[in-house]
Order: structure tokens, then C-alpha cells, then sequence
């Protein structure tokens, strides 16, 4: 996703070219179809190719990624996944980030009041 996020439309070829360590072309393409049949992904032929391109906006994408992962490996607690965040970031979060951080931490039990 983020190869087409960041461009204006590719062939899988395209999409293959730009992807770090890449799988083979039919690996792509079933990719690419996975995508599609899950909404995230739309083709229009141009000529005799398919062209992706996002359908999902990047935000809505990070965030329903974001619910699986914090679902599949931190047990659907949020603060399991924030803290082990923090753990693995730990050296590099500055004193902004993480006065940042401590903010929206208020601003939520304010909210959550």
C-alpha cells in the first residue's frame, strides 16, 4: 500500500519495481487482488494493463491497520501496544515527543471524564 500511496496510479510492474526485496511478479499480482477484493485497491485498464491505485484513504488505512495489529498481538489493549511503543522507542524520543506524548495522555482522561 504504501508503494501506491505514493504514487499516481501503477501497473504491477510498477508496483514490483519500487518494493524493497520483492516478491515474485504473480505474488504481486495476487497481492494486488487481495487489495481489491477487500476494498482497498481499485484498477482501471489502460490499454492492456491494470492500474492500481489506492481506494482507502493512508489515514483510514493506518488506523484500521493499527486496530488489527493492537487486536492480534497486544490483546485489543491499547495500552499494551502504547507501552510497548514507548519500550522500543525509548532512545529515540526527545523531550518534545515525548511531552507530546504526555499531553494527549491528559487531554484523554480529560475527554474520558
Amino acid at each position: 500500500m504504501e508503494v501506491l500511496y505514493a504514487a499516481d496510479g501503477l501497473t504491477a510492474v510498477e508496483v514490483r519495481e519500487r518494493m524493497p526485496d520483492p516478491p515474485g511478479y504473480s505474488a504481486v499480482r495476487a497481492l494486488l487482488r487481495i487489495l481489491e477484493d477487500k476494498g482497498h485497491v481499485r484498477h482501471e485498464e489502460r490499454g492492456p494493463r491494470y492500474v492500481y491505485s489506492p481506494v482507502v484513504s493512508r489515514v483510514k488505512a493506518r488506523r484500521s491497520a493499527l486496530k488489527a495489529l493492537v487486536h492480534t498481538f497486544f490483546d485489543g489493549s491499547p495500552e499494551q501496544a502504547v507501552a510497548a511503543l514507548i519500550d522500543e522507542s525509548r532512545s529515540k524520543l526527545g523531550p518534545a515527543e515525548l511531552s507530546r506524548l504526555a499531553e494527549l495522555i491528559a487531554q484523554a482522561q480529560k475527554e474520558g471524564r
